[in-house]
């Protein structure tokens, strides 16, 4: 991306000896600033080709009505969560006239690296954003926060970079299901997640290890497995409910995975929930297309996606300090149904 951005309101920050605020300030004549100041820092950014996000600073200073655009990158627009996020995002974006650019990165690195420079070339006034899997660098993301265009994490949030970000409590959400496991009768309970690089999956992993952790329950890690889609699920359940002390509970990272392990234990002759409980992640509408219906955590993708896009549009309108990070976390539930006892 730095080969189509020259230099960034960072670089001109480092250069100059001043903050990002200051620079910011001073491209967009705020009277805080010095007319000395003002003219150095301009004629540094002349000098070195800056160019700014025009759209986004309009906005931001301008009381007139352009185009409003957000831009959202998803990993996936069809998994039933992230579409109902891009349902409340733009929900709360037409409520406040702005429309959205939606790209999905399939999980690939290199693919969201290429959206995120098309979204700047666009001149988008800021961007939602959910990570790729795949994603382990983060320079993409901070080329943008340096050039002035806000961002905004919401489910998969990005360590990399200081931004702003709407989660789902996603440590309760698995400590609650792993306490409502237990506490239905299960003590051997296997544990199916994402890639432990994730935030998303590190928080859910420890929350199932807390549950286990205060009922006095050792941790088996047989029972661990990386596995967060019906396919492979299919695939590594028939392993573990082969064992002589197979597991009599699952708790799996989302409903797909859950849903897998469903329909392997119920080819294997096995009832559900008489000889194993299983519980999701999500609450998405194949929950309860399932026979048992699906017990789950849900995650109020809606509230998430409007969250996103409230912190969005006060950072363009300057309500919220661009500056500011803020930090959102979207409580989640456990909806009991037939796969628990």
């Amino acid at each position: 991306m730095k080969e189509h951005v020259p230099i960034t309101m960072k670089d001109i920050a480092q250069a100059l000896g001043v903050s990002v605020a200051t620079v910011s300030r001073a491209l967009n004549d705020s009277p805080r600033i010095s007319a000395e100041r003002k003219e150095a820092i301009k004629a540094y950014a002349r000098e070195h080709n800056f160019a700014p996000n025009m759209l986004a600073e309009s906005l931001r200073h301008s009381r007139t009505h352009p185009v409003h655009i957000i831009g959202v990158i998803m990993p996936q627009i069809n998994h039933f969560y992230f579409s109902s996020i891009l349902s409340g995002i733009e929900e709360e974006a037409s409520a406040h006239g702005y429309q959205l650019m939606v790209a999905q990165s399939g999980e690939l690195y290199e693919r969201e690296v290429r959206i995120c420079q098309s979204f700047y070339k666009s001149k988008v006034c800021g961007i939602i954003v959910s990570q790729a899997k795949d994603t382990t660098r983060y320079g993409h993301f901070q080329q943008l926060m340096d050039n002035g265009v806000p961002l905004v994490f919401f489910d998969r949030i990005c360590t990399g970079v200081d931004s702003s970000r709407v989660v789902v409590d996603d440590y309760m959400g698995a400590l609650t299901a792993v306490n409502h496991l237990i506490d239905t009768g299960c003590r051997r309970i296997a544990f199916y997640s994402s890639p432990m690089k994730m935030e998303i999956t590190k928080n859910r992993y420890n929350g199932y290890l807390d549950a286990l952790r205060r009922h006095g329950i050792s941790v088996d890690e047989r029972y661990i497995r990386l596995c967060d889609n019906r396919t492979d699920a299919e695939l590594i359940t028939p392993e573990l409910l082969r064992m002589p002390d197979r597991p009599d509970g699952f708790f799996a990272v989302n409903d797909d995975t859950a849903i897998g392990i469903l329909y392997t234990a119920k080819r294997m002759g096995l009832h559900v929930p008489d000889d194993v409980s299983i519980c999701g992640f999500t609450n998405g509408e194949r929950a309860i297309a399932c026979d048992p219906m699906l017990t789950t955590v849900e995650q109020r993708g809606k509230v998430v996606g409007e969250e996103a896009a409230n912190i969005l549009i006060g950072k363009v309108e300057g309500f919220i300090p661009m500056e500011k990070v803020e930090k959102r976390v979207v409580r989640t539930r456990l909806i009991v149904r037939g796969t628990t006892r």
